[in-house]
C-alpha cells in the first residue's frame, strides 16, 4: 500500500502546483525556452491548420494533416515535419490537454480576425513563460501608452535582466538571443499588437470576450478561485491591468459575453450565458 508522506496541507499545495505546471505561463518555476529562435509564432500557419474544423482533432490527425496531407503546402517532407514540430511546441494541439481544449472552446466563438489573433496569442503566451513575462512585464506598459515605438534592444535588455531568475538564458548563444528577440517582435505584429516592418508601433487591443474567457479558463485550470483570478496580472497580456479587470468583466457582462456579479467578497462568474 502506498503511503502519502505529505504533511497536512502539503497535498493541496502539491496538487495546485501540478495544475499550474500544465500552463508554463502561470507556473512560477517554468523555465524560459528559446523556441522562438527557430521561427516566429507561425500564427498564419496555425490559423490555416484550424480553418474549417468543427471540433478539435487528436494530435496525430493534426500531424497527419501537416505531414501527409500537406495542408500547409510545404515542398518537402523534412520541411513539413519541421513545421509540425514547431506548431506542436507552440500551440500544444493535443485534445487531452486542458489548456488546448479551453482555447478551442473560445476559438470557435470568435467573431472577428482580431479576436481570433488575440486568442491565439494568449494560448502561445500561456504555453511559453518567456512570452508571458514579456507580455505582462514589458509589452503591457507600451500598450497602455497607446501608439508608441518599441525596439528590439529593449526586448533584449529585458531578457538579459531576467538571467538572474532564469539562468537558462545564460546558456543561449548570441545568435539564439538575437533570433528570439527578432521573432518575438515579428510575432506580436502578426497577432495585431504592433504594426510596421522595421519600425514597430504598438496597437492596443480592443476588449474581446474570447481572450478574456480563455485567461479565466486557464486560471481556473491552475486552481485559482474567482477572488484570486480577478486580481491576477496575467490579464496584462491583453492590456488589462488589475485595476481594470472588474470594469472589463462588467462590460462583457453588459454585452452578454459572460455573467459577472461582484458584491462585497462574493463573486459570481460564468463564462457561458444564454443569449
Amino acid at each position: 500500500m502506498k503511503v502519502n508522506s505529505r504533511g497536512r496541507g502539503e497535498g493541496k499545495i502539491a496538487a495546485a502546483d501540478d495544475r499550474a505546471s500544465l500552463i508554463p505561463g502561470l507556473y512560477p518555476h517554468a523555465k524560459y525556452c528559446s523556441r522562438l529562435s527557430a521561427r516566429s509564432a507561425l500564427y498564419t500557419e496555425f490559423r490555416l491548420l484550424l480553418e474549417g474544423l468543427e471540433e478539435p482533432l487528436p494530435s496525430e490527425q493534426y500531424r497527419e494533416s501537416v505531414i501527409s496531407g500537406n495542408r500547409l503546402v510545404r515542398s518537402s517532407s523534412s520541411a513539413r515535419k519541421k513545421l509540425w514540430k514547431e506548431l506542436h511546441s507552440r500551440y500544444i494541439l493535443e485534445t487531452n490537454h486542458p489548456l488546448y481544449l479551453a482555447f478551442w472552446n473560445e476559438w470557435i466563438s470568435c467573431q472577428s480576425e482580431p479576436e481570433r489573433a488575440l486568442t491565439a496569442y494568449v494560448l502561445l503566451a500561456l504555453n511559453d513563460r518567456l512570452v508571458t513575462d514579456l507580455g505582462t512585464d514589458w509589452l503591457f506598459s507600451h500598450l497602455k501608452r497607446g501608439s508608441v515605438e518599441i525596439r528590439v534592444e529593449d526586448v533584449r535588455t529585458f531578457i538579459e535582466n531576467r538571467a538572474g531568475s532564469h539562468p537558462e538564458v545564460k546558456g543561449w548563444s548570441e545568435e539564439t538571443l538575437k533570433r528570439v528577440v527578432r521573432h518575438y517582435m515579428a510575432s506580436i505584429r502578426d497577432f495585431g499588437l504592433a504594426k510596421g516592418k522595421n519600425k514597430k508601433i504598438t496597437v492596443a487591443p480592443a476588449l474581446n470576450a474570447a481572450p478574456v474567457r480563455l485567461l479565466i479558463r486557464a486560471l481556473r485550470i491552475a486552481g485559482k478561485k474567482p477572488a484570486e483570478l480577478i486580481h491576477d496580472p496575467v490579464f496584462r497580456l491583453i492590456a488589462i491591468d488589475r485595476s481594470d479587470i472588474v470594469d472589463a468583466l462588467g462590460e462583457l457582462h453588459r454585452r452578454g459575453e459572460l455573467r459577472f456579479k461582484m458584491q462585497a467578497d462574493v463573486i459570481e462568474l460564468e463564462l457561458r450565458v444564454e443569449k
